[in-house]
């Protein structure tokens, strides 16, 4: 099973060293130096912007006392169920020349088109700006995670000394919580050289829209999978670094005692300003554009609502539902065979099964299509050799392979998630079932799955929301004149028509809040407070 999930990333690297004709010089010549340019520089945007909103957001919301701050613990989540696409596209409609920001400037101000200057939503900063407000939320999750879990003898240590808040944070806190800094940082960063929704609105050139023109508009298999390759290479350093940050995880000390946290109290204008930091983060990241989506909606609601718009959800959730379902299956099978018999061969395949995380939508659906469509051709050339009978496409442009690139994408969500949940049972509880005559399925089924109940629930949840808003696998692999709600809301985006996609957005919006509570909650819990 695992040689199977992997065979998309083998087959784009295997694709490196095939020839692509002049197309790849022709990339090289032209745009090549672009993609990479756009790529860093976006990678470099985002990072400083995630930084300080995710660390500045959970050291305030864990380590001081300001109004609203219990508010703003679980708040500061919400922008997690915003995809990054769908924010540039409503922050493009606000921000437009043609826009209600701009016309309220210019009726304002008497001023007609070239009399002011008004910052340039559609670019490569711009990018930056709309994914930092929905890509924080890594950053803040693991980091409020490891100020939760700071010893207090080091905080009152330092406070002892004479250090303020702002003195403690920098050479105490955050030294300590580096490696989950790091950790929500490169996740961050792996979703931006993974998006393709924002960069292609916004017209930035990226490997990710690099992949898409060598595909559909240069109809180069082997450029496209070259391109995805070099993709491959920025991802695979930063979980190289990121693995590298971890080395001495063993020192982030966690408190012993469960004693309530010694917050700082914060009052005057050092509150209003912390009070100012969270709101202004969660109103740009998820108010504002909420509001802006659901204003549209119910403009549109009208005209949207119809039998075309059903069909949308219908197709979502059953791809959704279908390879939550799968992937829980494939989770269970390997995360338990993992603890029957623990091995670094099995340890490999697990691990090997789970890489698909780490590789962006655009890159999985090459290393899909390639091997399905050569499948597919070797069946019908030996059909028609034999029995002269065409059997067309089996695999290629249908569900099956949109649903393995899902697998191949998300499989690591809910292996994750199984896995911490067969951690926290001990395997004295599997000594003991095994003494009453149980064999490993029936230990299995009458004694884990009902203790990972929770663990089962959350990974399906997480993985049927990131299958709801994948866009560039879904764009690259759907079946003809199949849609769903990303890709609707995409293709109404690209033609403008903004209002019109607004309630496909919202209702990907409004999915993806349920698995942002359970995390919050989750986090919440844990340190007793």
């Amino acid at each position: 099973m695992a040689t199977l999930l992997a065979l998309p990333v083998w087959v784009v690297i295997g694709h490196i060293w095939m020839p692509a004709g002049d197309v790849w010089q022709h990339l090289a010549d032209t745009v090549l130096q672009d993609y990479i340019t756009n790529s860093l520089l976006l990678m470099l945007g985002v990072a400083i912007g995630t930084l300080i909103l995710g660390v500045g957001s959970a050291w305030l919301t864990t380590m001081c006392n300001f109004p609203g701050r219990s508010l703003f613990e679980w708040g500061l989540l919400l922008p997690m169920a915003m995809p990054a696409y769908i924010i540039a596209y409503t922050y493009t409609g606000l921000l437009d020349f043609a826009g209600p920001v701009q016309s309220l400037l210019r009726e304002f101000g008497g001023w007609g088109y070239g009399d002011y200057w008004f910052p340039e939503v559609r670019s490569i900063e711009g990018a930056a700006t709309m994914m930092s407000l929905v890509l924080y939320p890594y950053i803040y999750l693991l980091s409020r995670a490891a100020f939760l879990g700071q010893s207090l003898c080091v905080l009152d240590v330092s406070r002892s000394l004479g250090n303020g808040p702002w003195r403690t944070f920098f050479t105490v806190a955050l030294p300590l919580a580096r490696p989950a800094i790091i950790a929500g940082l490169s996740l961050a960063l792996m979703e931006t050289l993974a998006d393709y929704g924002t960069v292609q609105y916004f017209g930035v050139s990226t490997f990710t829209t690099g992949i898409f023109r060598a595909w559909f508009g240069l109809d180069n298999a082997a450029a496209a999978a070259q391109l995805s390759a070099m993709l491959l290479l920025f991802v695979f350093t930063l979980v190289v670094l990121e693995r590298y940050s971890r080395r001495n995880a063993q020192y982030h000390h966690t408190s012993q005692r469960h004693q309530g946290l010694k917050r700082y109290e914060l009052s005057g204008w050092s509150a209003k300003l912390a009070f100012g930091f969270t709101f202004g983060t969660l109103f740009l990241g998820f108010i504002l554009p909420a509001g802006q989506l659901l204003y549209w909606a119910l403009t549109t609601a009208e005209e949207s609502l119809d039998s075309e718009f059903l069909l949308l959800i219908w197709n979502s959730l059953e791809l959704a539902a279908l390879a939550s379902i799968l992937a829980l299956l494939l989770a269970l099978v390997m995360a338990y065979g993992k603890r029957l018999h623990e091995s670094p061969v099995i340890n490999f395949a697990v691990r090997l099964a789970g890489m698909g995380y780490a590789v962006p939508g655009t890159v999985i659906a090459v290393g899909v299509i390639i091997p399905f469509a050569a499948f597919d051709n070797s069946v019908d050339g030996w059909m028609r050799n034999h029995f002269d009978y065409s059997t067309g496409l089996i695999l290629s442009g249908t569900t099956i392979a949109l649903i393995f690139a899902y697998l191949v994408r998300f499989l690591a969500v809910s292996l994750q998630t199984v896995e911490a949940g067969l951690g926290k049972i001990r395997p004295s509880m599997d000594e003991a079932a095994r003494s009453m005559g149980y064999r490993s399925g029936e230990i299995a089924r009458a004694v884990h799955i009902p203790m990972l109940r929770g663990s089962i629930l959350t990974a399906l949840l997480l993985v049927f929301v990131d299958v709801l808003k994948e866009l560039p696998a879904t764009l690259i692999l759907r079946p003809f004149n199949f849609n769903t709600l990303a890709v609707r809301a995409y293709e109404l985006a690209s033609d403008e028509r903004l209002a019109d996609a607004s309630i496909a957005a919202l209702a990907i919006v409004i999915t993806g809040i349920i698995p942002v509570i359970l995390l919050s909650r989750s986090i919440t819990r844990s340190r007793h407070e």
